[in-house]
């Protein structure tokens, strides 16, 4: 997963810590695949999903450019989101308004902008990847929020309609995040979602002129109900899709 690297503290994650979920979750592997799921899965559509306080919608270039080009902009505290992600920043809006449109007219990565529903605000952008519906495995990564929406609830609110899309809507069996090793806040807020470290793949890319070791986690569909109660206590919504 390529990712925002100043996303919420943990000290802010409420009642999803990671020990319990570790607990809750700490069952043979070979005890969780459901035969119903081993047959090829629908991909994801470009559909909005809503919570109580985020929109995810898919991006609208000429109508998002502005509110993610002067929120991710303009001095070092701005920029820092693009330290992990192999792109950005930009050198101006005018840049970034092509990236925008190509990434609008991809199938994977499958790109939302995350909006704030009282405002309007675009507060920054997240994506399904390495979308696999014959496997139905599924990644969650690319995100990436303005500083005014760190350590506020928009990341879990965000990871949350992702999560229960994937998993409710569209039924996959596996839910994955990645992230360079190096980038603590990614890593402990896989932990605080839910996901589970699978390891960690050294030397595996080469971001920026970096080295890059490569943390892996998922999710398993027979781990998300426990791991949608806890999320959906704190979004505050009801965990089952109406």
């Amino acid at each position: 997963m390529e990712e925002d690297p100043t996303g919420p503290d943990p000290q802010d994650w409420g009642p999803c810590s990671a020990e319990a979920v570790s607990a809750a979750l700490d069952t043979p592997v070979k005890k969780r695949v459901a035969p119903s799921r081993l047959t090829p899965g629908p991909p994801p559509e470009r559909v909005p999903l809503e919570g109580p306080r985020v929109l995810l919608r898919p991006l609208d270039p000429a109508a998002d450019v502005d509110d993610l080009y002067t929120g991710s902009h303009g001095d070092a505290a701005r920029e820092r989101v693009w330290d992990y992600l192999g792109y950005g920043p930009f050198a101006d809006r005018a840049a970034l308004l092509p990236w925008l449109e190509a990434r609008a007219a991809e199938e994977d990565p499958l790109f939302f902008c995350v909006v704030d529903r009282e405002t309007g605000r675009r507060l920054g952008m997240v994506s399904f990847l390495r979308i696999e519906p014959a496997m139905r495995v599924i990644e969650i990564g690319h995100i990436w929020y303005i500083p005014e929406a760190q350590r506020t609830h928009v990341n879990t609110e965000s990871c949350f309609l992702l999560l229960r899309y994937a998993f409710d809507t569209l039924a996959y069996r596996r839910v994955e995040w990645k992230c360079d090793a190096a980038n603590e806040r990614s890593y402990q807020a896989a932990l605080r979602l839910g996901f589970r470290h699978e390891g960690t793949f050294h030397q595996h890319r080469i971001v920026k002129g970096r080295n890059r070791d490569t943390a892996w986690f998922a999710i398993l569909d027979s781990e998300w109900p426990a791991v949608r109660e806890r999320l959906a206590a704190w979004v505050g919504v009801d965990p089952v899709l109406p």
